[in-house]
């Protein structure tokens, strides 16, 4: 009796084992026999002679040991054969080449035995449980998923989930104003699993676009109904997005639909992405009015196409300029981004000072690096830049002070240079030398001239 009360203490420690981490009972039935036989095959050399029965249903296992029936003086191995003698205690009429199947105990077989089944079965269902874990969130990679925020460092939160599975969420994958504090919820996407070493890791991110476009699947019925389609997405995480959706049926307004009245749906994806500024814009194939479209708030006057270096160069009115490059630059940044066109912005002003020079004769002078940095802000001749304040220029052109100062010498110089030729040139031509027809009446003309100027 005891003997059967140590087997079933056994299962059933392993079938409480079972229910917390949520392993099928066949999968826990495979292990444990797999373990018994492991452990078998270590003691006696061999298994194969070995009937293990596990009923999962009553929580009890049955191990059945299978020996042919040899004469009392030709027993080799005690584990494969039985003598004819002891055969016959358990049934009279055996006989020498029959088989015999008796139960066996767990005592059988030692407590040191015992203790190794342990430890081999608890090595394989944890091993088993980091296979499911893995597989689990594998399949779950770009979906969005929740956990109590359990531990807080400098680097990376640790959530647990439901199921009290490790998440990591790293600080890169963080919105820059992210903040949360030990027992709140925070949601993110897998952005992906790693299995290094049997070790799974599952990696969350509220910074990927993935993580927007789920937002918006869930806050937003057509989209999810596939009524809208989602066409493009791009983030700086924490400042500005840029959302490009289509609608198949031309009833349905795709930018509407997202927005809601008032801002009602958008404002739970804002609020999650700690007040990202949403662009949602309708997506077309016409690449010029996409671009258009995509620098928005800024109107654009017209726009001209590189295809084949995938450029665009925009022209716009002077004041519109600030809106298209946006803060910091995120609002051009984006629509490249959305649109795969570089971008680049420039001031259409009427009557062009034909005085005026154009950045890239000065590439000689500047490094062209700094030249396209400028003229990304919208500055393409020198005139456009010595009418920017400095302060700005250094800011919307994230350039360093030397180098903008420098930049500004260089241009002031050319201007100087050429005013300082032109009066040496008119100086040169209005004063003529004197000559005895001409002099005296020089003379008193300019003696009059400056009269009159004192005068007035």
């Amino acid at each position: 009796m005891g003997k059967k009360k140590e087997t079933i203490s056994l299962i059933d420690t392993f079938s409480e084992f079972n229910e917390l981490k949520n392993i099928d009972k066949a999968t826990m039935i495979s292990v444990l026999e797999e373990s018994f036989r492991s452990v078998i095959a270590k003691a006696n050399g061999t298994d194969e002679n070995y009937d293990i029965i596990i009923n999962p249903d009553k929580g009890d296992l049955e191990i059945w040991r299978n020996r042919q029936i040899v004469e009392d003086d030709q027993l080799k191995d005690p584990n494969l054969e039985i003598t004819l003698s002891e055969a016959q205690k358990i049934d009279e009429d055996f006989e020498v080449g029959e088989e015999v199947t008796d139960e066996l105990s767990l005592d059988h077989f030692g407590r040191r035995t015992i203790l190794n089944l342990r430890q081999t079965l608890a090595s394989k269902i944890l091993e088993l449980e980091k296979d499911n874990l893995y597989n689990k969130y594998k399949e779950r990679v770009g979906q969005i998923v929740s956990g109590e925020v359990y531990q807080i460092w400098k680097k990376e939160l640790l959530l647990l989930d439901d199921e009290h599975n490790e998440l990591l969420l790293p600080k890169t994958e963080q919105i820059p104003s992210d903040f949360f504090r030990k027992g709140e919820t925070a949601r993110a996407v897998v952005a992906r699993v790693e299995n290094k070493n049997n070790n799974p890791k599952i990696i969350l991110s509220r910074t990927s676009p993935v993580f927007l476009e789920r937002l918006f699947e869930m806050e937003i019925p057509e989209i999810a109904d596939g009524l809208i389609t989602i066409k493009g997405i791009v983030r700086i995480p924490g400042e500005r997005a840029k959302v490009a959706v289509e609608a198949y049926d031309d009833r349905i307004d795709p930018v509407g639909a997202c927005v809601g009245m008032k801002g009602f749906r958008i404002h739970g994806i804002v609020r999650e992405l700690r007040n990202e500024n949403i662009d949602v814009i309708n997506y077309t194939n016409n690449t010029s009015l996409y671009i258009q479209r995509a620098l928005s708030p800024a109107k654009i006057n017209s726009i001209t196409l590189k295809e084949e270096e995938h450029r665009a160069e925009v022209f716009l009115n002077p004041e519109e300029v600030s809106l298209a490059i946006g803060k910091g630059g995120a609002n051009i940044k984006l629509a490249s981004m959305l649109t795969g066109y570089t971008i680049e912005v420039f001031r259409d002003i009427e009557g062009v000072d034909e005085e005026d020079i154009y950045l890239d004769e000065f590439r000689d002078e500047i490094d062209g690096w700094v030249i396209d940095q400028l003229k990304r802000i919208g500055c393409s001749t020198a005139k456009n830049v010595l009418a920017m304040d400095r302060e700005r220029l250094i800011k919307e052109a994230d350039l360093e002070e030397s180098t903008v100062d420098e930049v500004l010498a260089i241009l002031r110089f050319e201007f100087e240079g050429e005013d300082e030729q032109d009066e040496e040139s008119d100086n040169g031509h209005d004063i003529e030398p004197a000559t005895e027809e001409n002099s005296e009446e020089d003379v008193q003309e300019d003696a009059d001239t400056d009269t009159e100027e004192v005068k007035e």
